[in-house]
């Protein structure tokens, strides 16, 4: 049996009165605590869509507790705890420094990660079929992706000869994909430069560093920092002539050139479907975690028209998305 049929089954096994009519007759409200960089309503819309469509109905017998961080990944354990003290049923934790804090503040209430990286080498699981702890949920494997995202910049911009790969090695779980980046980046006969950001006060430098080095293009890495920073990070690649890849939803619509992430709000989708069989009585151990089967990709024509750049048509025509 294949992981969605497995998660499926339990799904559809372990409790078979419909959760809003038992919610109902027990008067139960469940708590969800959700543990997020940004608590943006029309990003989180496809959670909440999908929780309502499963039978739950804020006000009735769901509530939310929202922890966003505003993009500074030291909040986390701090708001963590906070999600810890008040019991909550379930946490919905965004990203590897927000599940890094939420694993640290409890080890019972169960933990739903959306598009974690790498779960296994960051300790959050024992493996992809069976987690063991209380931490389930999906991951986008971020090391697999790094050379689908090189392949695509060097499609897009066939003569780039040096690239830089702009990560934050505060974050948990970054170094292992800048590290195959790094590698893919070779494999594809490109020069890779790891350039490292600590802080918002440093991205100049580094811009700056990357312009001395005459770096062609750069590849940026998702995380709290550079999410918090995307417009900034935009301005300065576009300042100096970087056309840039990230595998974010925000990129492309911050201002950058190209982005190739998981399709629509298919993680938030699926996180919902996680919540609910957490709640029905699925045990985070036992449910496998999933990996996204679908991808999509951006281009910002405005961008590449700002770049000099000519997107090749056969990289336009594999874009599900062209920002003109």
């Amino acid at each position: 049996m294949n992981r969605r049929a497995f998660i499926a089954a339990v799904g559809g096994s372990i409790i078979a009165a419909p959760l809003a009519v038992r919610a109902q007759q027990t008067g139960k409200v469940w708590r969800i605590g959700v543990l997020t960089g940004s608590a943006d309503a029309p990003r989180w819309k496809p959670f909440h869509d999908s929780l309502r469509g499963l039978g739950y109905v804020e006000g009735q017998n769901i509530a939310f507790e929202w922890r966003p961080s505003g993009g500074r990944a030291e909040r986390f354990p701090e708001l963590a705890r906070e999600l810890a003290r008040l019991k909550v049923d379930v946490i919905v934790a965004g990203d590897n420094p927000a599940i890094a804090a939420a694993q640290k503040a409890t080890k019972t209430i169960p933990i739903v990660m959306v598009g974690s990286m790498d779960p296994v080498s960051s300790g959050f699981a024992e493996s992809l079929a069976r987690p063991g702890g209380n931490i389930t949920g999906q991951t986008v494997q971020g090391t697999e992706l790094q050379g689908k995202l090189l392949q695509i910049l060097k499609e897009a911009v066939p003569t780039i000869s040096r690239v830089g790969i702009l990560w934050v090695p505060a974050e948990l779980g970054r170094e292992v994909q800048a590290k195959e980046a790094e590698r893919a980046a070779r494999v594809l006969g490109v020069q890779p430069r790891l350039m490292e950001v600590r802080g918002p006060t440093e991205l100049d430098g580094v811009f700056a560093t990357m312009a001395r080095e005459k770096v062609d293009a750069v590849q940026i890495h998702p995380s709290q920092l550079t999410f918090a920073h995307r417009v900034r990070i935009a301005e300065l690649a576009a300042k100096n002539r970087l056309p840039s890849m990230s595998n974010t939803v925000w990129w492309v619509e911050a201002g950058g050139l190209l982005s190739y992430t998981p399709k629509g709000g298919d993680l938030l989708v699926r996180a919902a479907h996680y919540v609910d069989m957490i709640l029905r009585g699925a045990k985070p151990a036992d449910l496998p975690i999933e990996q996204p089967t679908r991808f999509e990709l951006k281009i910002n024509l405005k961008t590449a028209k700002a770049l000099g750049l000519t997107i090749p048509r056969t990289v336009i025509l594999q874009a599900d998305q062209v920002i003109e």
